[in-house]
């Protein structure tokens, strides 16, 4: 009998030893966004390092189209008054920043502004540094040149195009040709196994899913629109739903997950925020101060 119950013991034990390791909670995932914005110039090349040197799984970019069909890191397709500076220190406001529009401007010119020295109104202790908005074959060579120089995992790359009905042949092609020209240089590097686009331009959405369907698709979504809705609206499956973190409930984890999409809110940057939101179980979240972020996840 005690043979018995000794033999019974043992192989409970070495059941257990033997259960599957994917039963464990997936790391949840912490994106730099615009690279560290909270932190240092936003979407620069050393953003973007300095993200990867504080442990970011995933990189947050924006993505435009100058006229010279280059794919250029910049959240708006014009030059910001609250990040440039013009090479003749021209001084920009809200009024004249759109005529600066990067579709209309060759890469040459756009790279003589100065991005990164201008104080940022939200963002007090972002550090100052004279800096540029790169080409994403920029970044994508110095980001895949840090990685191998300091041995660490490849990161993720979150790639938004930033198009809208309003912008077509404005500020930027259509979404076909958008589509064509990003995932042309995306596959150059060979990264689109690595790559997540994500858009709140439903469009474009199709356009990758119909044409690229080998790329994983983000929806953002704002807090002013119903993101069951404009799921309905793209007519596919996403694999990641990307509201702002205001909208973001027990409700809607639970709907997502049900639906087998990840959830990732933006742009989180209050520590109890990243609280409330690791406790409801969202996959990951995208942060200006993704140093905070990953303190709080370890």
């Amino acid at each position: 009998m005690r043979l018995l119950l000794l033999f019974l013991a043992l192989s409970g034990c070495i059941a257990c030893s033997h259960q599957p390791k994917n039963t464990q909670k997936a790391i949840l995932d912490i994106e730099g966004h615009r690279g560290c914005r909270g932190l240092f110039p936003e979407n620069s090349v050393e953003g973007f390092i300095q993200a990867l040197s504080v442990g970011v799984n995933t990189l947050e970019m924006d993505v435009v189209i100058s006229s010279d069909s280059q794919v250029v890191v910049s959240h708006e397709p014009w030059m910001s008054h609250e990040i440039a500076t013009a090479p003749d220190g021209l001084s920009l406001d809200t009024a004249n920043e759109k005529s600066f529009n990067l579709f209309r401007m060759k890469y040459e010119e756009i790279k003589k502004w100065d991005c990164g020295t201008k104080p940022h109104p939200r963002f007090p202790i972002q550090q100052k540094m004279k800096t540029y908005k790169p080409l994403l074959a920029e970044v994508f060579n110095q980001v895949e040149k840090y990685i191998r120089e300091k041995k660490i995992p490849p990161v993720q790359y979150n790639i938004e195009i930033k198009s809208s009905p309003e912008g077509d042949h404005i500020f930027h092609p259509s979404p076909a040709a958008y589509c064509q020209i990003l995932t042309h240089e995306i596959e150059k590097y060979g990264l689109e196994k690595r790559v997540l686009i994500q858009s709140f331009d439903v469009r474009s959405l199709q356009v990758m899913h119909d044409s690229y369907p080998k790329y994983r698709l983000s929806l953002l979504v704002d807090e002013l629109e119903n993101p069951k809705a404009k799921l309905a609206q793209c007519g596919f499956k996403i694999e990641v739903l990307s509201p702002s973190y205001k909208i973001v409930d027990h409700g809607l984890v639970e709907f997502c997950h049900s639906k087998k999409m990840q959830l990732i809110p933006w742009t989180v940057n209050d520590e109890e925020e990243m609280k409330y939101l690791i406790g409801l179980g969202v996959d990951g979240f995208i942060s200006d101060f993704p140093d905070l972020a990953i303190t709080l996840r370890n």
